[in-house]
This record gives C-alpha cells, structure tokens and sequence, in this order.
C-alpha cells in the first residue's frame, strides 16, 4: 500500500501532468498488455483496446460491470479472497489466473492488480494489467510434448515411460492387495537388413506402422514407449496371471507378423519379446527394463518371432547354459573380465607379502555372474585357456600400473589344471611376459594340489621350469586332495596354502586345529612358507600366530579389491603401520 501511495505522490502526479493527456491516452491505447480500470466498488470504468483484443468483450459490454465477468470457474472462492486481502494489505497483487473470453474459451493470462489511492489514502481505483499467456502456453505444453513423445511415433519415449513407470509402481505399492504388471520389451526381428536393403524411410514407415498396432492393443491404463531404435517397451497393468501375460505377448506377436503395404509394397516383419512381471521379479522399474530386455535377448537367440519371461539369472538349466556359452565367448573376445586383489599380510611385521589375482564378471545380459559358476563352465568347454591367458595379461598390465605409482608387490595367479598340462603352457606363458616386457619374478604362480598329483614328472618338469624363468610357485587348496607332504619335497614349491575349509574351524574343532599346526610344521621343515587363506576372525589370527603360520590372507584384513581401491588400500595400510614402528 505504502508502495503505491509513493507511487502516487504529488510529486509524480506534478510530473505526470507535464506530459498531455493525449500522449498518455495514446499510450493506454496501443500498448500489448490488457488495461481495465474500476473505480473503488469495483465497477468497470475503462478498458484498452488490447483488453478488447484478447476478451472479446467491447468497451461498452462491461463498463458498469464487475472483473467477475471474466471469471473461468477454474478457480474457488478462496483464490478470490486471498488475491484481494492481499491487495487490501500491500497495494498489489500479481500471479497467472485463468479468464474466460467472451467466446467462452478459457485462457491464461499473467495478471498485475495495483490499488490507487490519493493523497489521504483512500483507495479511488483498481488498475489491471494483464498479458495473454496463450501462445507461450501452447508452446510450453508442445516443448514438453516433443521431450516426453517420440517425435517418429508419437508414443511416449523412454524417458516419459520411466516417468510413468515410476508413478505406476509408487501407486501400486500403496494398494494393499496384489497387483502385478507384465513389462515386455519388443526387438524387431532384421531390422537392419530392412533399413540397409529398403531404405531408412521405408524402415521409419514400418515404425509408424508397428506403434499404432501396438497401441491398438492396448487399455487406456496401459503405458507404451519407444525405447530406442527399434524397440519397443509396454507396460499391461494389473494383469491376473501369467497365462494373461503370456496371451497378451502372442497378441503382439500375431499384430506385428500381418503385411504391411509400405509404398505399395508388402513387407513383413516380426518381433521377438522379454516379458518381467512385478512384483516376481522386482520392484524397481529400471531393474524391471533390464529384466524384460535380457530375457528379449534370449528369446532372440533361440527362437525369433517368439516370447520369453525372465528368469533368475542364477538358475543353471539349458536355457542359461546356452546363454552363458554365448556371452563367456563374447565376454572372452572383448575382454570384459576384471581383476580384484586380496592382499596378503605377513604375520612377521603385518606387512603386505602379496596379492591374490581373482577374475570377476560383471556380464551387461546376465548380471554379475559368479567366478565358480563361469570358471567351471570354461573349463568343461576348453575356454578356460583363452580365459586364463587373458587374466595374466590383464595380471601384467596391473603389475605396469602399480610399478608406476612405487607399488612392487608380486602377484599371485591361479592356473586351472586344464591349462596347466597344455603342450604349449610354458610358451604361451612366455609369449604374454615378452609382449608386455613383464619379468616373471613379479609373478606367483599357484596350482591347486590336484594338479600336482597328476603325471608327477611331467609336472615337475613344468614347474621346474617355471621356477628357471623367475615365478614363485604356489601350491594351492592344501587339503582337499590326498598327497601328503612327504610327497611334496620332489617339486620346487615356494608356498603352501591351506585351505579355508581347515581355517573356518580351528577356532572350534581340536581336529582341525591339529591338522593345520602340522601342516604348518612340516611345512617349515621342507623350507617353505605357508599361508592360510579364509582367515576372517581376530580368534583365527591369534591361532595362526601362535602356530606360526607365515601369511594370512582373508576378509579380517581385506576383502578382493577393484586395482584403485587396492592401491588406496596399500597406502593407507603403509602409512598406518608405519606410525606404530
């Protein structure tokens, strides 16, 4: 209020008036904005012709007439109050509000209300100004359309069907019954043998085409986006079963396989499709996507044309063995593999001895797959010697990245057995240490006891060698096979590791405990160094301790780590232990 009196001081009203009423009428005329005057009741005394314009109602339609005369209904009574309070209090009130023209048709529009008093404060007008939010309007709401809306299609794309996803599955957690909803992810079957031989506009036309089949099939509560390319995802909500599910997919299938005449040419095409189900197989709508997209995957392996619901990554019959064979191969090719470290603590002076190399597979299709599952896999089908050469290369370039940064700690490599007893190990071994200019002292190697036992000459041969080019030479899961010590004193092994089995126990089981102090103590007889791996309690350590065990490996001091998070780890661990000497 106090802003609008200012405002209207004698001072301006003096400096105003300078200026001829014809200068300011002109300006009241031709300005863009809509002017409408009332005098203190309320009552309309004057409007611009800009009000005209954008109301459709004349000067003469509503002087003598109240603002309500444009009121839309969009707004309640409440709305009203506050705005005026608001201008009884502080003088002015601006906001968008919906009007209605005189047509009818209810529009937008940014208004300003100033109240106008004179020199003893009382109010002696109301001044509106407004300004028509139509066409920006317009424009907004078709800019959300175009980033919510494949433009191709004019279904929705992958980011509005996320949006809508993630709206479904909060409304539905909240539903205190079971609801489910079957997610299917559609890859057209050659598509890019139609763009590459048809041409891109013809493959666009088939896009056009598939979309309104698919949205044909659909209810209104229904959601369905093109995700990419040429794929399509669908959301069928509160679906009772998976036969519904299952019926639903066949619908597709049986749409989309009908010609279509493109150009006055009959082509046909067909899809394959993954179906997940919420809440079976998760409640995440991202996690929902991958699912369905992984189970397309396999549905277009095997069989085009044809449907798949996801099925747990950690089931191992046919179906995943098949899809596994797959993506080892694929994964072996692009070397997607990585290596994690553990560290290996001397008991001495707790200082880091070594570091065990474990390979781990993080698949794009099937998930983390675990070491024992893909491991045993690649050995029954020979790709365990392809695997193998790729982990002691990627062994060495880990080896040239911590030497980079002072780190010259050894590393221990398994060898599976089958690769072990190859005609061409030795060389092949060689072959990768030239490549990278890698000596073979910065290397451990570790053969289970198993492979030991086998063809014992051969054998000693091979790692007679082994030991001639500079590995360390590590016998692995003590234990669990049937040698004895004694046995071992014809190969030129450097370390013994007893196997976690003995470890989990000791602190428990008297036979275990026994059996690990004399593998311990023979071991030391035969000069070698002996590690217990597993070791993940403050109990195991003492026990070892006292035994004498020389190395301890385990989650007590670290789990396998990625190759920074190793090197993070070393140098917190040399700078901790370097303060307590």
């Amino acid at each position: 209020m106090n802003g609008v009196n200012n405002w209207e001081s004698t001072d301006k009203l003096k400096l105003i008036s300078k200026y001829p009423t014809t200068l300011i009428l002109k300006i009241f005329e031709n300005v863009s904005e809509g002017i409408m005057i009332t005098d203190e009741y309320k009552k309309i005394v004057m409007v611009n012709p800009a009000f005209e314009f954008v109301t459709g109602y004349t000067c003469d339609d509503v002087v003598g007439k109240t603002p309500a005369v444009l009121q839309s209904g969009v707004h309640e009574l409440p709305f009203y109050l506050e705005m005026w309070e608001q201008i009884r209090q502080e003088g002015i009130w601006q906001g968008e509000i919906w009007n209605r023209r005189k047509t009818g048709d209810v529009y937008p529009e940014w208004l300003t209300i100033v109240c106008v008093t004179n020199d003893e404060g009382e109010v002696t007008n109301y001044c509106g100004i407004f300004t028509d939010l139509s066409e920006r309007k317009i424009v907004e709401n078709e800019l959300e359309k175009r980033l919510l809306t494949d433009s191709l299609t004019d279904v929705s794309n992958r980011f509005a069907y996320i949006e809508r996803m993630d709206n479904l599955l909060e409304s539905t957690s909240a539903i205190s019954h079971s609801v489910q909803h079957a997610i299917y992810f559609l890859d057209l079957d050659r598509f890019k043998q139609i763009n590459d031989t048809l041409g891109h506009a013809v493959g666009d036309s088939i896009l056009i085409e598939v979309a309104n089949r698919l949205k044909k099939l659909l209810k209104n509560k229904d959601i369905i986006a093109r995700y990419g390319g040429d794929e399509f995802v669908i959301t069928l909500t509160n679906v009772k079963n998976v036969k519904e599910a299952a019926k639903f997919a066949e619908q597709i299938i049986s749409s989309i396989e009908q010609p279509m005449m493109i150009n006055d040419q009959e082509v046909f095409i067909s899809t394959s499709i993954g179906i997940s189900v919420y809440p079976v197989d998760s409640k995440n709508t991202e996690e929902l996507i991958n699912c369905a997209d992984r189970a397309m995957t396999y549905s277009k392996k095997n069989e085009l044309n044809g449907y798949s619901f996801y099925f747990d990554e950690l089931q191992t019959d046919a179906q995943r063995v098949l899809l596994l064979d797959s993506e080892l191969r694929r994964a072996i090719e692009n070397r997607e593999f990585e290596l994690y470290f553990q560290p290996k603590i001397a008991m001495e002076n707790e200082q880091i001895q070594g570091l065990e190399a474990l390979v781990r597979w993080n698949s794009e299709r099937l998930g983390f797959v675990s070491p024992a599952e893909f491991i045993t896999y690649a050995e029954d089908t020979g790709l365990i010697i392809p695997l193998s050469e790729l982990i002691i290369e990627k062994a060495c370039e880990a080896v040239i990245q911590m030497q980079q940064y002072g780190w010259k700690t050894p590393v221990a490599i398994n060898i599976s057995s089958i690769h072990f007893k190859q005609q061409n190990f030795l060389e092949s071994i060689q072959t990768i240490l030239e490549r990278y200019n890698m000596p073979a002292n910065n290397f451990e190697i570790e053969v289970t006891e198993r492979t030991v036992m086998n063809s014992a000459n051969e054998t000693v041969s091979k790692l007679v060698r082994l030991k001639q080019l500079g590995f360390k030479i590590s016998i692995d899961d003590f234990g669990t096979g049937y040698s004895s010590l004694s046995y071992l004193v014809r190969f030129p092994l450097d370390c013994l590791k007893i196997d976690r089995s003995f470890i989990q126990h000791i602190g428990s089981l008297d036979e275990k405990q026994a059996v690990v102090d004399a593998i311990i103590q023979m071991s030391h007889r035969l000069k070698m160094k002996v590690v217990a791996e597993g070791v993940e309690q403050a109990q195991q350590v003492d026990i070892l301790r006292k035994m004498n065990c020389d190395i301890i490996q385990g989650y007590y001091y670290s789990k396998p780590l990625p190759l920074n998070e190793l090197m993070e780890f070393m140098e917190y661990w040399e700078i901790e232990h370097q303060g307590r000497k």
